[in-house]
């Protein structure tokens, strides 16, 4: 078992580091361009992720929900408002259901106010690519919604 931190930059507000992985931000410094070795693109907008290193995103007919990553297919609760699966990844939620506590065998554990995830535990001594991905994907998600419901 390997207890993995996620680092955040001076404010508190952009995830800089999961562990050893660093993330990079553009120009602006509001959008993640780089995972690691992963680069990511955006569409011609710049508003919707459109690829994660090799893996192409797909978006449902209005363009508003990923509906898979690569070869993985995405599936959300019956309201269809959170991510239930990714690809390979079960994705849990505590018991209000507003914060992802385990995607897979990832396990999150937040900061003292519950609203950043701080520590990442996950089985083995590092994290796989897709781990990687899988993680940053379903942070992401929650960030999306948290802007927008506030």
């Amino acid at each position: 078992m390997a207890e993995i931190t996620l680092e955040y930059d001076r404010l508190g507000s952009r995830l800089v580091k999961i562990g050893e992985l660093e993330l990079a931000y553009d120009r602006l410094g509001s959008r993640v361009c780089r995972l690691g070795a992963e680069e990511l693109d955006y569409d011609r907008l710049g508003s919707r992720l459109a690829r994660i290193g090799a893996r192409e995103l797909a978006y449902d007919r209005l363009g508003s929900r990923a509906i898979r990553i690569g070869e993985w297919e995405l599936a959300y609760d019956w309201l269809g408002s959170r991510l239930s699966q990714l690809g390979p990844y079960a994705v849990t939620y505590d018991h209000l259901g507003s914060r992802p506590r385990t995607i897979g065998e990832l396990q999150l554990d937040y900061d003292r106010l519950g609203s950043r995830p701080r520590h990442l535990v996950a089985p083995g001594d590092q994290l796989s690519t897709d781990d990687v991905v899988a993680l940053f994907f379903v942070l992401l998600l929650e960030e999306e919604q948290a802007e927008s419901s506030s």
